[in-house]
């Protein structure tokens, strides 16, 4: 199958309420226009130059998700471009991006990435590093950059029950932000989590934005 049709086979199993980021980085142009002509509007990419390349190369109502690790340096590159950043995994990094968009005369919408997985090589903080940062004080002095919920990735593994376990412990965090400092927030609504793979647990433990290459794209072209 093509992608349009892919996109349509995915459409179809994703419950209501639940949105879809096809994960575009590494393919072609050719094959996010395809899935654009079949009415898909949010693209997931990694990385910041080809980000920019393709934002140029596509219309402007298309919705650019930035989903990969973003060095700070990278920011200034990304910011103009991006609808969603999923991958502030510190301090540092969301005061970079604050004040790049404050700069910009933007609001960027962001989500705070969680490391549950078992790899030591995913990026995140860990739910109690998260849980102390996130305060009313913190969330207050940003003036350019909107939390709207967390972000995070399974384990690598063919356990399920381990698979569903980290999505449950994401939601959890995600669950308890919501009833504390973003409690009169509407906005703090994302859960990301779910791929490819994985994706039918991530939406059973209560994920509400799924990130999906594979079975739209095939494998990665470059």
């Amino acid at each position: 199958m093509g992608v349009r049709e892919n996109l349509r086979s995915i459409r179809d199993m994703i419950p209501q309420g639940v949105e879809l980021v096809a994960v575009s980085k590494f393919h072609p142009v050719g094959a996010l226009r395809e899935a654009y002509d079949e009415g898909q509007r949010i693209f997931g990419e990694s990385r910041a130059n080809e980000l920019v390349a393709k934002a140029a190369e596509l219309p402007d109502d298309v919705r650019w998700h930035f989903i990969g690790h973003l060095q700070t340096n990278k920011v200034k590159q990304v910011i103009p471009h991006v609808a969603l950043l999923h991958s502030v995994d510190s301090e540092k990094l969301l005061r970079c991006v604050d004040a790049e968009a404050v700069k910009l005369g933007r609001r960027v919408d962001v989500l705070l990435q969680l490391h549950v997985a078992r790899e030591e090589t995913k990026y995140g903080f860990s739910p109690e590093e998260l849980l102390s940062l996130v305060s009313a004080e913190l969330i207050a002095s940003l003036e350019g950059v909107r939390v709207v919920g967390v972000m995070g990735m399974a384990s690598n593994v063919d356990e399920e029950a381990r698979i569903t376990a980290d999505f449950h412990d994401i939601r959890r965090v995600f669950d308890v932000l919501k009833e504390s400092v973003f409690a009169d927030k509407p906005y703090f609504e994302v859960v990301s989590m779910g791929m490819s793979h994985d994706w039918p647990l991530a939406v059973a433990e209560g994920g509400n934005m799924i990130r999906v290459g594979t079975s739209i794209f095939g494998e990665r072209e470059y």
